[in-house]
């Protein structure tokens, strides 16, 4: 067996972003895409992003965060929606699994991170 491709496919770069270094891994498995941001050089807070299947109107899906290692806290299940709806979308409505290590979350550095990873996009 001498394939080419990859068995698991995976991009990670860094940048700076309003001064802070950020590392970006994104890596794409068979049933999950798995993507760390992260400011302090750790995987951090662990956050699962699924589109919900109960969602009405197929066109615009509902997603779900859940924190399944770290803090539980309101602003970090807003930074993951924000960071992986559209990752999900792109990968065929696949769940992601986002780690977060964040010192800067405010609204122009989120922008910045989702550009980021779509310069990482593996899916």
């Amino acid at each position: 067996m001498s394939s080419t491709e990859p068995i698991i496919r995976s991009k990670q770069t860094q940048k700076e972003i309003n001064g802070i270094s950020t590392q970006v891994v994104c890596t794409e498995f068979s049933n999950y895409i798995f993507v760390v941001i992260t400011q302090y050089g750790k995987i951090g807070t662990l956050i699962s992003v699924t589109p919900d299947s109960r969602s009405n109107d197929i066109s615009t899906p509902t997603f779900s965060t859940k924190v399944l290692l770290g803090k539980e806290e309101p602003l970090t299940h807003v930074c993951a929606k924000n960071l992986a709806t559209f990752v999900s979308q792109e990968a065929s409505n696949r769940p992601v699994l986002l780690g977060l290590a964040l010192k800067d979350s405010s609204i122009d550095a989120i922008k910045q991170m989702k550009e980021i990873i779509k310069s990482c996009q593996v899916w």
